[in-house]
């Protein structure tokens, strides 16, 4: 193998880092995202609405929980699940979120969260994506403050555990059949994890709609009035915050993926786009100025995926610190905004149609810039880390 063995878009060969196992199932998961997936979603986008008759095929990929190594789970590490997670997103963010919610997020929150009898009992049907999951923690009023401002409340009846609260911006929830519920127990204020399963009385959902971005992702606010759970679907290893931190330290790194990804695929399009649009008689991929625009675009991602690929290596070391993670989810979304907008430069008034995808991904940036922290508390969760000082507030 050479570097010509590896996509345009990966100047550096980083597939080639791959063992020949795991390149295979990348290539698999980019076939199915090129055919079945990039054909249909601009519909489906504009629409709002979910393509749901993908789902078997993408099963068959055996990419959900892809870094876990739990019961019913492929255990393939989280270099891979990265490059796979980059991969999805290339084509689109949406779909790249999705799984990101549901193998990361949700099952995550299982593998390293819950009990083996929980991991049993839910993990090998989310793994075959029989069972859909998504993950409450962000709430209407509190985002960002989320680790000491939680108000979704836990009560313990007996055998049970009673919640009251409201969560907001939760992917899949609008048809998912497992909910990830976090919240604050009345006895202790320790914040605990349960899974809530789909039609439980007293969980309701609103379908959140005029988003602006990844618009295919099925976001719901989450209403939660006097949901009894029984102690058994209770997280047994999630006892303070500390421990939902542990999920979204892993995610972290899906999300500087996700973004690397988005970022990857804008600058496909305004590349290709560059070879056939004519200007002056000639290809705009002949100017000087649409050169110097591609390759500052090329440069991001490279150096994104460079970041992410060493953070992951940590990440499967078990080594990999907040604030790895944390310098990564900052890096890769900052650069991968700036990359859009030079794509959509690159097609000028063409670079807002949908048809041409860019507009697609520059409008899908704008919410992985924020979700899974913002560029501001992670960069104050990295500012601490080498100063020795917390500046939150």
């Amino acid at each position: 193998m050479d570097l010509s063995d590896s996509p345009f878009s990966d100047f550096l060969g980083f597939e080639l880092l791959l063992a020949d196992q795991d390149r295979e199932l990348l290539g698999f998961v980019r076939s199915f995202m090129n055919r079945q997936v990039e054909p249909i979603i601009n519909d489906f986008w504009t629409r709002a609405e979910f393509p749901h008759e993908i789902v078997p095929p993408m099963a068959e990929l055996g990419i959900a929980g892809l870094a876990y190594d739990g019961p019913g789970c492929p255990g393939r590490g989280a270099f891979v699940n990265g490059m796979v997670a980059m991969e999805m997103s290339r084509i689109d963010p949406s779909i790249g979120t999705f799984m990101g919610v549901h193998g990361g997020l949700a099952m995550g929150s299982i593998q390293l969260c819950g009990s083996e009898e929980q991991k049993q009992r839910w993990l090998p049907a989310m793994a075959r994506m029989e069972l859909i999951g998504a993950f409450g923690l962000t709430e209407p009023d509190i985002g960002s403050a989320i680790a000491g401002g939680l108000a979704t409340t836990a009560r313990r009846d007996g055998d049970d555990w009673v919640l009251d609260g409201e969560k907001k911006w939760i992917g899949n929830a609008a048809f998912a059949d497992l909910v990830i519920i976090w919240a604050r127990d009345e006895a202790d204020g320790e914040v605990k994890g349960f899974v809530v399963e789909k039609n439980t009385p007293g969980m309701t959902f609103t379908k959140q709609e005029d988003k602006i971005a990844l618009r295919v992702v099925q976001n719901a606010e989450i209403h939660l009035s006097g949901v009894r759970v029984p102690d058994a679907n209770r997280l047994q290893e999630a006892n303070s915050f500390a421990d939902t931190s542990r999920v979204l330290r892993v995610t972290r790194m899906d999300v500087a993926w996700q973004a690397t990804g988005c970022a990857r695929g804008a600058f496909e399009h305004a590349l290709r786009y560059t070879t056939h649009r004519e200007q002056f008689g000639k290809s705009i991929g002949s100017f000087q100025l649409v050169q110097d625009l591609l390759v500052k675009m090329l440069s991001n991602v490279t150096a994104s995926i460079a970041m992410n690929v060493r953070a992951s290596q940590l990440q499967d070391a078990g080594v990999l610190k907040d604030e790895h993670a944390s310098l990564c989810k900052v890096h890769s979304t900052v650069r991968m905004r700036e990359t859009v907008g030079w794509a959509r430069e690159v097609l000028g008034g063409n670079g807002i149609l949908l048809e041409h995808h860019v507009g697609r991904f520059v409008a899908d940036a704008e919410a992985i810039y924020s979700y899974e922290g913002t560029r501001e508390i992670n960069t104050l969760i990295v500012g601490r880390a080498i100063t020795g000082e917390g500046a939150f507030v």
